[in-house]
């Protein structure tokens, strides 16, 4: 039982224990978030317990049971928050969406499952933060070029690195200049990264991550068309038999402005 966290239900127990498997995952903050769980499915819905705990809440996180919520033991922190696949129970999903995720909902957290074919259990650690796609957009000047890397909202605090596809290996360090801009819920921050003096014929990578999530922004310009791409990977999603990534990838082709000449 996780610590202060309210007594598991004690229904009729069937005979065996049943498999239940959980995907640690992350939440962005703001935004709402999914806890992974799955079970063997039972072909009675009035059978079916679903509980999720926490490690330190005093109550339940939700409780689902006789083919609906049961909310009477709800922590408070948890209020209008949660909710599961209410269609999707029947088929072995015990998923617990939840809106708004704040920081403080990192933590462990419990599926509980019980069902006539038996009970199960399987616990989920899920990570908090802010995480976004960067858009990589061409600067220039009468002297030079350089590049803006931007990303909207992350926590924490990333580190920022620039790749080069022509020189490999090479350290931008020195070339280019990042800062972090905090957002007005004093939380979450803006990051922005200028590489300098870049080239043509030439694909440039700006890398964002932080322990959750790995973020992305490709952009190659020729002397006819700017191509962009983006990509991020959540560090943390992990299942215990397999491991699973969120990928979400865009492509953008632009016409090249007729005042860019890079060198």
């Amino acid at each position: 039982m996780l610590k202060n966290s309210k007594p598991l239900y004690m229904g009729v127990l069937g005979k065996h224990f049943i498999t239940v498997t959980t995907l640690t995952s992350a939440g962005n903050i703001g935004e709402d978030g999914i806890l992974s769980c799955t079970f063997e499915p039972d072909i009675k819905l009035s059978d079916i317990v679903i509980q999720w705990l926490k490690e330190g809440a005093m109550g339940l996180v939700h409780e689902f049971k006789e083919g609906k919520d049961d909310l009477s033991d709800q922590d408070e922190m948890f209020r209008g928050r949660t909710a599961v696949f209410a269609d999707q129970v029947i088929v072995g999903n015990a998923s617990l969406r939840l809106k708004n995720v704040q920081l403080t909902d990192a933590g462990t957290y419990k599926c509980y499952i019980i069902t006539s074919k038996g009970k199960g259990n399987a616990n989920l650690e899920y990570k908090t933060g802010a995480f976004s796609i960067p858009e990589v957009n061409v600067e220039y000047n009468a002297s030079s070029e350089s590049l803006r890397c931007e990303a909207p909202r992350w926590f924490p605090q990333p580190t920022v690195v620039w790749a080069s596809q022509v020189d490999q290996g090479a350290n931008f360090s020195k070339v280019s200049n990042t800062s972090f801009e905090l957002n007005s819920e004093n939380v979450t921050m803006k990051v922005v990264s200028v590489l300098y003096n870049v080239t043509i014929n030439n694909t440039y990578s700006c890398m964002i991550e932080n322990n959750i999530a790995k973020a992305t922004g490709d952009i190659k310009v020729t002397d006819s068309e700017i191509k962009r791409r983006s990509h991020l990977q959540l560090l943390t999603s992990k299942a215990s038999l397999g491991v699973s990534s969120f990928f979400a990838i865009t492509w953008a082709l632009l016409p090249l402005s007729p005042h860019l000449m890079l060198k």
